[in-house]
């Protein structure tokens, strides 16, 4: 990034601000703070739910000089989630907005999925008005879904009631297949029903509105909160960020990411275990 400081960081949390262990190093902690001492904000652009944004922003506390100014106990603001489609006020735990597929698309989409990937299990993640809105089912699966992480918290459904409301975002979980052979299947039967991408190769897809990824989910995050959106430095490993790596001014993958991903990318960061996002963060501030 040429000509001065970034107005706003934006950064995928998984395999990009958390290293392996899922922690936040201390050196990307610390630089982080200095940014936010420079008044720039951290942005989380991530696939994760918003019930799942705490265990990242609880590692950046905000240090007793900032009190004033980041009341909310962490140095996050806002984040932007299941890829785009949701707009999280973090200091006060609120919805600002989220793009949904209604229930006819998501009935579609479903039954192409069904009839392309037989062998997948199906999700739907839902939202509320809050990260944890207990009126809200927030994720729904059926039998066949296997999680692709270690903390599972899906509710188990019957197939006819995945498509029952509305979603942020179909998942599709194959473990058996790679994520680019999913994608390679979906996408041409999919057209302009949904946005296909994905954050791992473990066999899982993601499907939403379309036009829905984190360069969409950050615009509009600074439209409804008046954010800088001039000099954007982001940060990604998967191609699930390629579209945020494009629109920032600057956009940095990490050493270890997906060909798309560093494609996409103005610079090459060293890997989310050898503090990537500090190193080039300590350029700045």
């Amino acid at each position: 990034m040429s000509g001065g400081r970034p107005s706003l960081i934006a950064s995928d949390v998984d395999g990009t601000l958390l290293d392996d262990q899922n922690r936040i190093t201390d050196a990307t902690v610390e630089a982080i703070t200095r940014a936010s001492r420079a008044g720039v904000d951290l942005v989380l652009a991530t696939g994760r739910p918003p019930r799942w944004i705490a265990e990242v922003t609880n590692q950046l506390p905000v240090p007793d000089d900032l009190l004033s100014v980041r009341p909310g106990g962490t140095l996050v603001r806002y984040a932007v989630c299941a890829n785009g489609a949701i707009v999280y006020d973090v200091e006060n735990d609120r919805i600002l907005d989220a793009v949904q597929l209604d229930v006819p698309r998501l009935r579609k989409l479903i039954s192409v999925v069904e009839e392309l990937l037989p062998q997948a299990g199906l999700a739907a993640e839902r939202v509320g008005v809050s990260a944890h809105d207990a009126a809200t089912r927030p994720f729904v699966a059926t039998a066949g879904y296997e999680h692709a992480w270690l903390n599972p918290d899906h509710e188990l459904v019957d197939d006819a009631d995945l498509g029952e409301a509305p979603a942020v975002k179909l998942l599709a979980r194959a473990p058996q297949m790679r994520s680019e052979d999913m994608a390679a299947l979906l996408v041409p039967a999919v057209g302009d029903l949904a946005e296909v991408t994905f954050s791992t190769s473990n066999g899982l897809i993601e499907l939403s509105v379309p036009n829905t990824h984190k360069a969409a989910g950050l615009a509009r995050l600074a439209g409804l909160t008046g954010l800088p959106a001039d000099a954007v430095i982001a940060f990604g490993d998967m191609p699930n960020d390629v579209e945020m790596l494009r629109w920032a001014t600057h956009g940095a993958a990490m050493a270890h990411g997906h060909p798309e991903a560093i494609a996409a990318a103005d610079e090459v960061a060293p890997t989310n275990n050898d503090d990537g996002v500090a190193t080039v963060l300590s350029r700045f501030f």
